[in-house]
């Protein structure tokens, strides 16, 4: 892992995530031991494969390819992240994500219950007076 950094967070799966500022022109290479790995461009912007990506833009690479991200003239900030494969679709409603419908639906009721000390949400400290409510759409 670029750095040799490891968290000391439990992880169910092989997995990185590394907040990277490079210096202008300066290079790093994407770990290649996980399956699926993507740069996401967080300021400035990088060339990779002869090919550059500005601020914004998320890279993701097939498995196995050799990968080195080079900052350009004005350097940039990135976020190289991957991991093992997740078996099984995967479901996406508003900022929730499962691999079971059903729970997002449980979820979303959740939610709109708003049971904030006893329930499975928990806002964080000091950002109890502003709720946000479930948007108007469908799964």
């Amino acid at each position: 892992m670029p750095g040799g950094g490891r968290s000391p967070v439990e992880q169910l799966s092989e997995m990185f995530y590394v907040d990277v500022k490079l210096e202008a022109s300066a290079s790093i290479p994407l770990p290649d031991e996980h399956e699926d790995r993507a740069v996401h461009v967080m300021q400035g912007e990088i060339e990779v494969a002869d090919q550059i990506f500005e601020t914004g833009n998320m890279i993701i690479f097939r498995p196995g390819d050799k990968i080195s991200v080079k900052a350009g003239v004005k350097g940039a900030r990135i976020i190289l992240l991957g991991g093992a494969t997740l078996e099984g679709p995967r479901y996406i409603w508003w900022n929730f994500v499962s691999s079971s419908l059903e729970k997002i639906e449980v979820a979303k009721t959740d939610w709109a219950a708003g049971e904030w000390e006893n329930g499975r949400f928990q806002l964080p400290i000091g950002d109890k007076d502003e709720f946000i409510p479930l948007p108007n759409k469908s799964p």
